[in-house]
């Protein structure tokens, strides 16, 4: 596991050296310039170059300068700093520009870093937003559909009662023809007696109850 972890720390400091070395054959800039700017001796930038020395964050700092490229970009290649999104080539492009001074790069950048967190912070905001017009719409329609279900089952109610309230006003009129019968047969009956023609008159057969 040692020997693992040791082969890993000498590919990252490998990995760095190459890069900072392609970046500055890249640039056109001797190693001697570029230790010069980076404030350190030329025997030392050669054995980082090499992957013989490991930079300290400093150090990768000013040798980002001299070669006009984001410190973070070296950061990254040393293990130091995880990588980022791109950003489009616009940091490169302001650290390159060689009209521009340090301090005018730095604001620029600054600027630019400002818009994108703003951009990214509208965003999330209308994806929050987005999600809570979702959820009042799911609100609503479940909202809707328990009325449905409540107007279904007053409409079934109120049918039914409909329905008992029929047979109801049927038996009514039921009984009523009933009652009539009864009242003819008896009327029939008793002017049948008053006429003295009862053997003669055929009597109503009486409705049963």
């Amino acid at each position: 596991m040692a020997w693992q972890n040791q082969g890993m720390a000498n590919q990252t400091v490998k990995s760095i050296g190459d890069y900072i070395r392609e970046q500055r054959e890249q640039a056109r800039i001797s190693m001697r310039q570029l230790a010069q700017q980076a404030g350190v001796s030329n025997p030392y930038l050669s054995q980082i170059e090499r992957g013989l020395r490991k930079p300290s964050a400093d150090i990768l700092q000013q040798i980002a300068k001299g070669l006009r490229i984001s410190a973070e970009a070296l950061y990254v290649q040393a293990g130091i700093l995880e990588d980022r999104p791109a950003d489009s080539g616009v940091r490169s492009a302001l650290l390159a520009d060689p009209d521009l001074s340090e301090r005018q790069k730095q604001v620029l950048i600054e600027i630019y870093e400002s818009f994108r967190k703003e951009n990214t912070a509208a965003g999330e905001a209308q994806a929050a937003e987005a999600a809570d017009a979702e959820q009042t719409v799911a609100e609503v329609a479940q909202a809707a559909a328990e009325s449905t279900e409540a107007a279904q089952a007053a409409y079934e109610a109120a049918q039914a009662a409909a329905e008992s309230a029929e047979s109801a006003r049927a038996a009514a009129e039921a009984a009523d023809d009933t009652k009539v019968s009864k009242s003819s047969w008896s009327d029939a009956t008793a002017e049948a007696e008053r006429s003295g023609d009862v053997g003669d008159v055929s009597a109503p057969v009486a409705p049963s109850d």
